[in-house]
């Protein structure tokens, strides 16, 4: 079955040399995959000749007049510029052309654009961004929200839960996914009150049987692989993410000045080669680039704003991923089985970092 992905092409710190490469390699890829680019037409005929790739035949263009640069304010992006790449890729997916749409664009207004474009699905309050970490396990965590609601109510976070808890079946195909509170401490009277809270609900989901509950987890949780999926709100998790981020980097920084230092440790290095070449595979944060946007009536997935085109091209396979597993029907399902009834009504965008 083919599928279909909008790319908001002008998106991001890097834009056409950034999405460009990273489209064409992903068809190389994925023989199944047809790509609709979006943005300024000429332009991106101009970059796709230069990679010799203007007669794809898996690619199509979609012209967009406007784009939202990254600094914009919500309501440039939302109610000014209505021909944005970034819109029109959205669109996309709203007229049934695409499955999917990638951006690297701003991540308020990717968010705000997105939620009044495609709506949020029935049952859910606020949608919530959810992206992946790796753990010492070899699989993946999932965790949300990493920033698009930065101020949450327990209901909130109960919703996160149930969002995430399907879009990891769906993906990782775990029949009940393991599902962690993010906490100061492992103990039920740890936390604050909408921590406590939180908690309260998805114990009453466990023993009910909707949702498997672990409890309380830690952040060094997330990297043993204690849970499939930890629950946060919007503010600690992309604290979280981008201190992750900034450690990985970090680290890879102090190996490589390390190793150069002189001769014999080049030649540890060197001795070292392949073990390193594992370490930073398994560590590369553009490995784990590609945040879902849950709760939203079509699949959008944004991508880090300064991605290179390895790690751009990671964003577009997870969308790619979440339409071959038909992870928005199962979402409506499980959704609409185990979501209590909303208690907000307003369709207005919520807090976005």
């Amino acid at each position: 079955m083919t599928i279909k992905i909008s790319i908001d092409c002008m998106g991001g710190d890097h834009g056409l040399s950034v999405t460009i490469p990273a489209a064409i390699s992903f068809l190389k890829r994925e023989a199944q995959a047809e790509l609709i680019l979006v943005g300024l037409e000429d332009a991106i005929r101009a970059e796709l000749k230069k990679h010799h790739a203007d007669a794809h035949p898996r690619i199509s263009i979609h012209h967009a007049s406007e784009q939202v640069a990254m600094d914009d304010p919500l309501e440039v992006a939302l109610r000014r510029k209505k021909d944005s790449s970034m819109r029109v890729a959205v669109e996309q997916v709203k007229d049934g052309k695409a499955q999917a749409a990638v951006s690297a664009g701003n991540t308020g207004a990717l968010m705000a654009v997105s939620r009044y474009v495609l709506k949020t699905m029935a049952g859910v309050d606020r949608p919530a961004i959810c992206s992946i970490m790796p753990n010492q396990k070899g699989g993946p965590t999932y965790m949300l929200d990493l920033g698009a609601n930065v101020d949450c109510e327990p209901h909130h976070l109960h919703q996160f839960a149930i969002m995430g808890s399907v879009l990891v079946h769906a993906m990782e195909g775990i029949a009940r996914p393991t599902i962690g509170l993010l906490n100061v401490g492992t103990e039920d009277i740890k936390g604050n009150e909408v921590v406590k809270l939180t908690s309260k609900l998805l114990q009453a989901d466990h023993e009910r049987g909707a949702l498997n509950f672990y409890g309380n987890v830690e952040g060094n949780d997330i990297f043993k692989g204690t849970t499939d999926l930890v629950v946060c709100d919007g503010f600690v998790g992309n604290v979280t993410l981008k201190s992750v981020e900034g450690v990985a980097r970090f680290f890879k920084d102090v190996l490589t000045s390390e190793f150069k230092r002189n001769i014999f440790t080049m030649l540890g290095a060197l001795i070292a080669s392949s073990a390193l070449k594992a370490i930073k595979s398994r560590l590369n944060p553009s490995r784990y680039n590609g945040a879902s946007l849950l709760g939203l009536r079509g699949l959008v997935f944004k991508s880090h704003g300064g991605a290179d085109a390895y790690s751009f091209e990671w964003a577009i396979r997870r969308a790619y991923d979440a339409a071959k597993n038909d992870v928005q029907a199962q979402l409506s399902t499980m959704i609409a089985e185990l979501m209590p009834r909303s208690t907000e009504t307003t369709q207005e965008p919520s807090s976005v970092t």
